[in-house]
């Protein structure tokens, strides 16, 4: 189902005057354009997981955030900036010449696709948010709800390690990564884009916009709730997530009530990567709503 085919086309796009990498799977007018998590992440497990609906008469489109990937990497804190990356993204969807697209956003791809819709509400024609979030702090209040099942002492020696700046220490670590394989992704090994992802990551961005981890959100993103706004979108909008996601069912579920013309999915056997951990229905879900607004 999933491909490790290479783009049919990579584009370079200036955007600000710095070179954005984006990568084109097949042809034809519709276009699925995919926005990855992050942020400060290359576009691979995002790109290489849905590049095979090329074969399904889509065009699909992901780029490289600046920053990240074969994009240019400036060292200006500056740029790291949800607004600045929402005029990234609608450049590139120009610059492609594009039209109106299906916006998928995964991840960080729902909180920037949230806020380049409102921006940009003739830029596409269906839009998908995947593993997201439209109320940061209610979202916050769920991660701490998922860092308590760890038990009283680990979330009271997390806090510790917070408050005194020393989350490289090895116990923190220990517990990010129970949380991490509980909710981020469940499979005992982790598929090789988003290793690729991840081995390549860009702490800047992610750090000046969320935070240190998955867990603890201290960047400009934290008291942003986009929920009042989205009874603007009236295009049709698909929410997916998985049960056990960091960003949980909870938070999609607002999303859900939020937009006026939804769906939503929760993955049973899923946490943040369903498009890994349970690919067929997951696939079966978008495709199906994909299908259902061509033209």
């Amino acid at each position: 189902m999933m491909d490790d085919r290479a783009p049919d086309e990579t584009i370079d796009v200036t955007v600000d005057g710095y070179n954005v990498v984006a990568y084109s799977f097949g042809s034809g007018d519709e276009v699925l354009f995919c926005v990855n998590g992050g942020p400060g992440l290359p576009c691979d497990y995002v790109r290489d997981a849905h590049s095979w609906l090329a074969d399904k008469g889509y065009r699909v489109v992901a780029f490289d955030q600046l920053g990240t990937g074969k994009s240019d990497r400036p060292d200006d804190a500056a740029l790291w900036t949800i607004e600045r990356y929402v005029e990234e993204t609608e450049t590139v969807r120009t610059a492609l010449g594009l039209g109106p697209v299906h916006y998928y956003g995964q991840s960080w791809g729902t909180w920037l696709g949230q806020e380049w819709a409102l921006a940009y509400p003739e830029s596409f024609k269906t839009f998908t948010l995947a593993n997201g979030a439209g109320d940061i702090p209610h979202l916050v209040s769920e991660l701490h709800r998922l860092r308590h099942a760890l038990g009283h002492e680990t979330e009271a020696m997390m806090q510790r390690h917070e408050a005194e700046g020393t989350i490289d220490h090895p116990t923190y670590q220990a517990a990010i990564t129970i949380l991490n394989y509980r909710h981020v992704c469940r499979l005992d090994t982790w598929p090789a884009p988003v290793m690729r992802s991840l081995g390549d990551w860009n702490m800047g961005p992610y750090e000046a916009i969320q935070g240190p981890n998955e867990f603890c959100y201290t960047g400009s993103i934290k008291d942003k709730n986009w929920l009042p706004e989205l009874h603007r979108i009236h295009q049709p909008a698909l929410v997916l997530c998985g049960q056990h996601d960091e960003l949980t069912p909870a938070c999609s579920m607002k999303l859900h009530a939020a937009l006026p013309n939804s769906r939503i999915k929760v993955f049973p056997n899923s946490s943040h990567l369903p498009m890994y951990e349970e690919p067929e229905p997951y696939f079966e879900t978008l495709l199906g709503f994909l299908d259902a607004h061509r033209g």
